[in-house]
């Protein structure tokens, strides 16, 4: 069964950044600012923290954008990416309704593939992977 990541409860998230900075070691990358995942404040460091993850849509705006095929739809909903197809423009990114596709240093989409290793280092168990 293919499974998606997904906010189990956001109201214990501290904002401590171990989920992105998981993230962006297994991309390769020590900056969490190119992890597929983001947290930040709601309001202020008193207020709540919002993770922004990709939703895995059924139809995906982000591969409707991509007229190069650089973004096929995946088992159980989200996208794959195909990085020889890309052309670094962005529409991706662009397209997806909430704002879960960053571009790297490169120009390359960064996008989530829901492999739930961040999953492993959120302290408070604010993210999952659930099975679809």
């Amino acid at each position: 069964m293919p499974k998606v990541l997904r906010v189990v409860d956001r109201r214990r998230c501290i904002g401590c950044l171990s989920c992105r900075q998981a993230c962006a070691r297994l991309r390769g990358d020590f900056s969490p600012s190119n992890a597929a995942l983001d947290v930040k404040t709601a309001g202020g460091m008193s207020g709540e923290f919002i993770i922004n993850i990709c939703m895995a849509c059924d139809e995906p705006a982000c591969m409707e954008a991509c007229k190069f095929g650089a973004l096929t739809k995946r088992n159980g909903g989200g996208v794959v990416f195909h990085k020889e197809k890309c052309i670094k423009c962005g529409a991706c990114a662009r397209a997806c309704s909430v704002s879960a596709i960053r571009m790297d240093k490169e120009g390359y989409p960064i996008i989530c593939t829901h492999c739930g290793y961040c999953t492993k280092y959120c302290p408070h168990r604010c993210i999952a992977t659930k099975e679809v």
